[in-house]
């Protein structure tokens, strides 16, 4: 199974990602990740089981731009995968990462909000971002500014037609009759959405893995957030940096009066700009390789 990236997106903007990360292995990009608070970055499994030493993991925050002579780089003191992942069906497909010192917030890095509790009935915008291959072909491709794509979330009973392994613990989201895909690489990052007349970004869903690049109307398969919020609690509590703590809402300078319970930010949402000789923005869909 090959890891995703970004393949066909728009180039984010400054700062309309302050909660992505880029995951990396002696300075080297391998998988994406999301700012949960000051201490933890949440990832998929798969990217950090069995793979790589701890001392030799690092977390880059607060950039588009991995070649950045002024990158904020943390090292990682430890790593939790859920103990019931399994690698075969990919279910169960989250980590936590623990930074060795805290995160200091500003307006390019902020933490990602946990899924609203009950989960909204629609998502009215979803986005994914990730640094990578802008084909899927060319690994010589790779991109170190970071790349968006807006995501529709697909029916989950439509999904378990094409993908038969699918489980209660994944959701779909693609844009279908497109080819714009993910593909090698950038696993572990975020699927955020947001609801209709609301500036706050919710984490909903962790790139995890799809069948194939490039092919039209196949969904790629995220890890659901909404069904791990206890599970997170839980890690985050044990390890002694609980999620929701005081540190966490009194650094984050830039937060509305109504996040401050989860430490998250409203922000603008990410924009899709008018292409030169184009009527509209093009609609992207991730699709993962399986």
């Amino acid at each position: 199974m090959r890891h995703s990236r970004i393949v066909g997106g728009l180039e984010a903007e400054v700062g309309e990602f302050p909660w992505q990360v880029s995951i990396q292995a002696t300075n080297q990009h391998f998988c994406g990740g999301t700012i949960l608070n000051s201490w933890w970055i949440l990832t998929a499994a798969h990217c950090v089981i069995g793979e790589l030493p701890t001392e030799e993991l690092s977390v880059v925050l607060g950039t588009n731009d991995l070649t950045s002579p002024r990158l904020e780089i943390k090292p990682v003191s430890s790593i939790v995968y859920h103990n019931k992942f399994k690698r075969e069906s990919m279910d169960n497909d989250i980590a936590l990462l623990m930074v060795a010192s805290p995160i200091e917030f500003n307006s390019l890095t902020v933490p990602i909000c946990m899924p609203p509790e009950p989960m909204p009935s629609k998502w009215h915008k979803c986005w994914v971002a990730g640094w990578g291959q802008t084909t899927s072909a060319d690994k010589g491709s790779m991109k170190t500014d970071l790349l968006k794509a807006p995501m529709v979330i697909i029916d989950w009973n439509e999904c378990a037609k094409t993908f038969t392994k699918l489980t209660k613990n994944m959701l779909c989201a693609g844009f279908m009759n497109e080819s714009y895909d993910a593909c090698q690489g950038d696993s572990g990052g975020p699927l955020v959405c947001t609801t209709e007349g609301s500036k706050k970004w919710y984490q909903v869903g962790i790139i995890s893995w799809g069948r194939s690049c490039g092919q039209k109307n196949t969904p790629g398969i995220y890890t659901s957030l909404a069904n791990y919020q206890p599970w997170i609690r839980n890690v985050t509590q044990v390890e002694g940096r609980p999620l929701d703590t005081e540190h966490t809402r009194s650094t984050l300078k830039h937060k509305s009066r109504d996040s401050r319970s989860s430490g998250c930010s409203e922000l603008g949402s990410p924009r899709c700009w008018l292409l030169r000789g184009l009527l509209s923005c093009l609609w992207l869909r991730a699709v993962f390789n399986g």
